[in-house]
């Protein structure tokens, strides 16, 4: 059965969550009080496209700081994107 987990409390436990998942528990994702999406264990077994995101270079970059030029982070997706970032409400 399905663990539910709202959107805030996932941001703020992702690393425990993926321990949970990876373990075989499955979680049912709410976004404003509604079911949004799932998170289940891939089956199979892991490959190099599911390693453990200990591993992942990326996630184990430390934080780069602050804008040199004091732009908001949605300037830099735009310029990076291409596109508007959509504000968050």
């Amino acid at each position: 059965m399905d663990q539910t987990i709202n959107a805030k409390e996932l941001r703020a436990s992702l690393p425990e969550t993926v321990r949970r998942v990876r373990r075989g528990e499955r979680f049912t994702v709410l976004y404003r009080s509604r079911p949004a999406f799932r998170i289940v264990p891939v089956q199979g077994g892991a490959d190099e496209a599911t390693l453990p995101l200990s591993e992942d270079p990326i996630y184990r970059a430390p934080a780069v700081g602050r804008s040199v030029d004091g732009s908001p982070s949605r300037e830099h997706d735009r310029i990076l994107y291409g596109t508007r970032a959509k504000r968050r409400r």
